[in-house]
């Protein structure tokens, strides 16, 4: 007995030695097997004749394939051929034998792995369902595919399957998406096929959609592609949308070509004899793989009928399965450890991302939020020190006091554009500045932005020079003040850099198509020029080139910074050529869009009128009590009387009490805010005007302040002339307005 133990033994671990080497070498036989190569020339062949509505051929060359693969016992072919035969059948629009062949092909799958036959079915069922009017279980069944398969034209296709199901369901953005990715698709078997039928799917959309002229052009590029292509369904299918597309527009003439080609086409290749043909071959092939799959059948009940020591074979093969089985999970148990390991480190990599994240969220909150705090703070004294010294200067002061306001005004203007050059880069940091859409004039603009720097460039003796392209239209459509900012500091930067010279200012126009225009601009001077080093930081915060250049000629170092992140904002970016001595040269390219509808000379600025103010009787509404005096005595110089409330409940009360011509309100008041009492105050006096005096910080909105009811805006500390000219507008203007 031990010796035939000995035997049987051996013999099984002979046997299972045996099936570990065929498990280990499996794929490279299916690699070296020369009917491997025949099975996908048939399908590229299959593929070909389809795509060229040639199904007779396609589907012989399908059913070799079929053939092969059951020679080669080969399963994933054989699951291949049947999907490849139902699509096949699916284009004929014989839904049967499709459905027969993927039930055949649902059979094989159970018993194996393979994803990209997986997504292959999902990818027909969901064609399947979309027929049947299932259009939202269609795409989960899509979706289902895409998550399981990586290959590269069946993703396309299920791609185009999904724009099918968009357009079906008038989703004409989504589906519009779809075809236009196809479009332009690197498909290696099916490019110009997906192409062509993409563009008649946004043909059909643009048809629906009413716009014939696009659906024209992608009728036309369809046509090209099919007829190029040889693909005939797409032909007819082109022709039709042109000649109805044609007919819409009253191109008759038109229309009636396309009309005839259809004729020609369904005459010369869309025949009776060839549908005869396609649909005896299909079901010659489906009758004799029925016949065969039989056959195969009784064959496998004779072999097993005829099979001895079964017993024996099944001991054998459990021991290999579970042999197999062990090593498998051996091996998976350390796949998955490495895979923890990767995720607990990717999980602590993120978490370190995110805290880095927040922490730089919360150091620019703290900073947006200190320098909001602290330039209202700054503008409250600030107010004071302009404002005295604006009545002081009023007041015939002597020569030598006179120089010393003129100094202090200086110093505290100086100090006003240091602040708002800090917060407009604040802003911009923080997005809180978005390029407008208003209808502005770029000549008066850039004037009006020349004439503001007269007097500086006067100084310096330095002529401005404008060389205005008229090519350009009078009305434009774009944010006229961050454009302002713009010249205001490159043309001031040529100003202050430049003695005895010449700053040009140039707009040309470099391109025009319907309404859409590029415009480059270009400030130019022939001052003391930049240092090749310095050029490549110029750009930075507070950089002016060097420390001696700073204590020469002064300024923050902020403007080109302010200029660079606003033109950002219109998506253009500043450029620089400058030599030593020669000057520098600043230029750049905006896009723009034109208004050539609108009425001539929309005035951008207030004009200035003198007002007489004599008589008439404001609130104050300040919290501060320098403000108070400041404000109460600018207004006594103009002849006008005024009640100060110190707190927003306190002017709610008094405007009930007594009829004002205006009320000058501050925003920031213990208590109640201004807008909150601007609410108040109109709920029941809708009539006074009401200006905000403010000094505007980041998180001031000026719509905020219009929706509550205010009439204007004010920023505090302001230029006197402004001030006024705010007040008899909205006194005076709207006086005129009721009475008219």
């Amino acid at each position: 007995m031990k010796p035939l133990f000995l035997h049987i033994n051996k013999r099984k671990l002979w046997f299972l030695t045996l099936v570990l080497v065929l498990c280990q070498n499996i794929s490279f036989a299916q690699l070296t097997d020369p009917n491997s190569y025949n099975i996908t020339s048939y399908f590229e062949k299959a593929r070909e004749f389809g795509n060229r509505d040639k199904m007779e051929p396609a589907l012989e060359r399908l059913n070799k394939a079929m053939e092969v693969a059951f020679q080669n016992n080969d399963n994933k072919a054989l699951i291949d051929a049947y999907h490849k035969l139902a699509i096949l059948y699916l284009r004929m629009e014989k839904d049967d034998s499709a459905e027969y062949y993927s039930d055949r092909s649902k059979s094989l799958l159970n018993d194996i792995s393979y994803p990209y036959g997986e997504a292959t079915h999902k990818y027909i069922e969901a064609i399947i369902s979309f027929r049947d009017g299932k259009n939202f279980l269609a795409i989960s069944m899509l979706n289902e595919a895409k998550q399981i398969n990586n290959d590269r034209n069946l993703l396309n296709n299920i791609l185009f399957v999904e724009g099918e199901i968009f357009l079906n369901l008038e989703k004409y953005e989504s589906a519009t998406k779809n075809f236009n990715s196809l479009i332009v698709n690197t498909d290696i078997y099916e490019k110009e096929y997906l192409a062509a039928k993409s563009h008649l799917k946004l043909a059909e959309i643009h048809f629906k959609t009413e716009d014939f002229e696009e659906s024209i052009k992608n009728a036309e590029n369809a046509l090209t592609l099919a007829e190029t292509n040889d693909f005939p369904v797409q032909r007819l299918a082109a022709n039709k949308l042109l000649g109805r597309a044609n007919e819409r527009l009253g191109n008759f003439k038109s229309a009636l070509f396309y009309n005839r080609n259809i004729l020609d086409l369904k005459d010369s290749i869309f025949t009776y004899e060839k549908s005869l043909a396609e649909t005896k071959t299909a079901d010659k092939i489906q009758t004799q793989f029925m016949r065969d799959e039989i056959d195969r059948q009784e064959t496998k009940i004779a072999e097993l009928s005829q099979s001895k020591n079964r017993s024996e074979i099944t001991a054998i093969l459990t021991s290999a399965f579970l042999t197999i089985i062990s090593i498998l999970a051996v091996s998976l148990y350390r796949n998955n450890q490495i895979k923890l390991k990767t995720n607990d480190l990717l999980q602590t990599k993120n978490n370190e991302l995110q805290a880095a994240r927040d922490a730089a969220v919360m150091a620019m909150e703290a900073k947006t939020n200190f320098l909001s705090t602290v330039s209202h703070e700054l503008r409250t004294p600030l107010y004071a020190v302009t404002g005295l010294t604006h009545l002081l200067l009023e007041e015939n002061p002597t020569e030598s006091q006179k120089e010393h306001l003129k100094s202090l005004k200086f110093s505290g203007d100086y100090l006003l554009n240091f602040i708002n050059d800090i917060l407009q880069i604040n802003k911009i940091d923080a997005d809180k500045l978005e390029a407008l859409q208003i209808d502005f004039n770029l000549k008066k603009i850039l004037t009006e932005v020349i004439n503001s720097l007269h007097q500086s460039a006067k100084a310096n003796n330095t002529k401005l020079v404008l060389e205005f392209d008229e090519n350009i239209p009078s009305h434009l459509l774009g944010d006229p003040l961050k454009l302002s900012q713009v010249f205001i500091n490159l043309i001031g930067n040529g100003i202050k850099f430049t003695k005895d010279g010449q700053v040009t200012i140039i707009a040309k126009l470099v391109k025009k198509v319907e309404e859409n225009l590029t415009i480059y601009f270009e400030v130019k001077d022939n001052g003391i020029g930049i240092d090749p080093e310095k050029q490549l930081n110029i750009f930075d915060s507070f950089e002016q080139g060097s420390i001696q250049i700073n204590r020469e000629y002064g300024g923050t170092g902020l403007g080109l910074t302010i200029v660079k992140s606003l033109l950002g904002l219109f998506g253009s970016k500043i450029q620089l050529k400058s030599e030593e001595g020669k000057g520098s040269s600043f230029f750049f390219e905006v896009d723009l869009k034109s208004k050539d509808d609108l009425i001539e000379d929309i005035p951008f600025e207030i004009t200035e009128e003198a007002y007489d103010f004599s008589g008439l009787h404001i609130l104050i509404v300040e919290d501060n009590k320098i403000n108070q005096v400041i404000t109460k005595k600018m207004l006594n110089k103009k002849n006008i009387s005024c009640d100060i409330a110190n707190n927003g409940l306190e002017a709610v009360a008094m405007v009930r009490k007594t009829d004002y011509d205006c009320i000058l309100m501050d925003i920031h008041m213990p208590g109640i805010s201004g807008e909150e009492a601007t609410i108040e105050i109109r709920k029941f006096n809708r009539l006074v005007p009401i200006i905000a005096l403010t000094a505007i910080s980041l998180d001031d909105s000026l719509e905020s302040f219009y929706a509550a009811g205010c009439n204007d805006v004010v920023t505090k500390p302001f230029k006197p002339e402004v001030f006024y000219q705010k007040i008899g507008k909205n006194i005076f203007d709207t006086k005129k307005k009721i009475e008219a």
